[in-house]
């Protein structure tokens, strides 16, 4: 019921809405995780709350190097792999944007990045540890930004390790999970 939702959860389903709304998906899987998502907001006033249904929707961001050829990733902790920063919404969060930048200013240790206003990607999947406790899928949108190569990063409490890697040369199950959203975010800043 909306009564019992946050108002700062609802307002962010609004900005969520508008944004997804307003956005091009660039090829079918895209569109279809795009109309999924906005489903999902217009059936649960609770759709950016962790409090929400089991499937909600989270927030992240790629960071790239000036020249697009390296990726700034989390060893993250509860997942045990390499993937972008991202997380879950706080009520202190405006907008997506705002809680996208806060998740990767707080999991990268950088206090001035800035990410690109446009959503790079979207990405819906499926949560099995058990680590992530009653969450049981995060239907993401995602941003981008650039950090500079000698940017001092740092390892959050989230994280076991942050590092730059080669786009070109990451991680089997990294590139994988992320490829696509490297690529994307390349095109989409280049």
């Amino acid at each position: 019921m909306t009564d019992e939702v946050p108002a700062a959860y609802v307002a962010l389903r609004e900005d969520a809405i508008a944004r997804l709304d307003g956005w091009q998906a660039p090829d079918p899987q895209q569109e279809q995780w795009r109309r999924e998502l906005l489903d999902h907001c217009a059936e649960h006033p609770g759709a950016l709350w962790k409090q929400g249904p089991r499937q909600h929707l989270t927030t992240g961001a790629i960071v790239l190097s000036p020249s697009l050829d390296r990726v700034l990733l989390t060893l993250h902790a509860k997942a045990g792999m390499w993937l972008q920063f991202g997380g879950h919404f706080e009520p202190e969060d405006d907008t997506v944007l705002a809680a996208a930048t806060r998740e990767a200013r707080e999991e990268s240790g950088l206090p001035d990045l800035v990410l690109d206003p446009r959503i790079v990607e979207l990405h819906r999947h499926e949560l099995l540890a058990p680590a992530f406790g009653r969450c049981a899928e995060h239907l993401d949108i995602r941003f981008a930004g650039v950090a500079p190569d000698d940017a001092a990063y740092e390892v959050s409490d989230e994280s076991l390790d942050v590092a730059w890697w080669p786009t070109d040369g990451m991680p089997p199950e990294t590139e994988a999970e992320l490829g696509p959203l490297v690529r994307a975010a390349q095109r989409m800043l280049g």
